[in-house]
């Protein structure tokens, strides 16, 4: 199985920390040049020391906020036309704040859709001309299991990752013939900061013990653990190899077996 990376250019986003570092990490592991894209400088700097390099990998890193999508657009646009073509996207961005859908404000969701799926579009619309040049490309945007099954207290989520979920199939259709894929890996309760805050929320909510809110939503898992982000990064590191040339428009749930639909 063919998943040697070297010679590929890879962004990926949201990769300071969690399942956005993962993958980096696993990325730059088998080959690729990575360029890590998160707001925080600091951060992005002690990541770029933790990346696997032969000697002939070059790594880098955009410093900007997905607030602010006009800047995202510039810094961009500025990249691509600078540097060699992208190769492997990896869309990845931390999710809403949890809460019930009814209580949910109108800039939450004004919000959550810029920082999610316009920023995703941006970045697309940028390295695209790119990965047409190259007969190669692999978009890859980490969404939810939502997308399949909506979870409770996740409203405003919901909501935006189904949207990025339509949006991805859509482009798989349009950029399929140029060699260029898109698939979106749905992560489960995975351990980071996001699962986290949510279990924290239903400790709140439900005045209960954050040990007892973890155990209930463990409970739910037939595996009987949380995911480590090492884990979604080796899925992520096969969607962007030459051995998943032939999968294209797939949503793929990496939860243990807690998804119930097929």
């Amino acid at each position: 199985m063919n998943i040697n990376l070297s010679k590929k250019n890879a962004v990926v986003c949201g990769s300071t920390r969690g399942i956005g570092k993962a993958a980096a990490l696993e990325l730059a592991a088998n080959g690729a040049n990575v360029t890590l894209l998160s707001r925080n400088e600091i951060m992005l700097k002690g990541v770029i020391k933790e990346l696997s390099n032969d000697g002939s990998q070059k790594h880098g890193f955009i410093a900007v906020d997905f607030s602010h999508p006009q800047k995202l657009k510039e810094k961009i646009k500025r990249f691509a036309g600078n540097n060699p073509p992208v190769h492997i996207l990896v869309n990845n961005t931390g999710g809403p704040k949890p809460g019930e859908i009814v209580n949910a404000d109108i800039s939450e969701f004004r919000m959550a859709f810029e920082q999610h799926l316009i920023c995703n579009h941006i970045l697309v619309q940028a390295l695209i001309p790119g990965m047409k040049k190259e007969k190669y490309g692999r978009i890859i945007n980490i969404i939810s299991t939502s997308v399949k099954e909506p979870i409770d207290r996740l409203g405003v989520s919901n909501t935006i990752r189904a949207a990025v979920a339509s949006w991805a199939k859509t482009l798989s259709f349009e950029l399929g013939s140029y060699g260029i894929t898109v698939n979106n890996v749905l992560p489960g309760s995975t351990k980071t900061d996001r699962l986290t805050s949510i279990i924290e929320s239903v400790s709140k909510t439900y005045g209960i013990s954050v040990k007892d809110a973890e155990k209930d939503w463990l409970s739910k898992v037939p595996a009987a653990r949380f995911g480590e982000p090492g884990e979604l990064a080796g899925v992520i590191a096969f969607l962007a190899s030459p051995a998943s040339s032939y999968i294209n428009g797939v949503s793929l749930a990496v939860d243990g077996g807690r998804t119930r639909s097929i």
